[in-house]
């Protein structure tokens, strides 16, 4: 006989009913460090029929954009899990994804070199 387990003994089953029981999204699929913001409709459409985690997730965007990862640590949610509530937002209006902040058209290497050159000053 397995004993319980200490603290977080139900979470699978939590993320089980948070994604109704989905593995992964069928559309509109986010990398761990695409931003997330609330959508220019997303004050005019309803919350109430929303999950808890839905509307957690949206009062957060409320405040500032976030990425994948930072949303599934706030809310203590796994990123497996926390991809496909975002997806269920995303198709119903609420959110919208901004440009990877990795994602640039061109460096400044000179501006690279200076900082790297006050880096090594240090």
């Amino acid at each position: 006989m397995s004993r319980p387990r200490v603290g977080g003994g139900d979470r699978l089953v939590r993320a089980y009913v948070v994604t109704g029981g989905r593995s992964s999204a069928a559309r509109n699929h986010f990398d761990h460090i695409t931003l997330i913001s609330l959508s220019a409709s997303s004050p005019r459409l309803d919350r109430t029929p929303l999950p808890p985690e839905h509307r957690r997730t949206l009062d957060l965007l409320a405040v500032s954009a976030y990425s994948v990862a930072e949303l599934g640590a706030l809310l203590d949610l796994p990123l497996s899990v926390m991809r496909i509530l975002l997806a269920d937002l995303m198709e119903s209006g609420h959110i919208t994804t901004q440009r990877q902040i990795t994602q640039t058209t061109g460096l400044d290497t000179k501006l690279l070199e200076d900082v790297l050159a006050g880096l090594q000053r240090y």
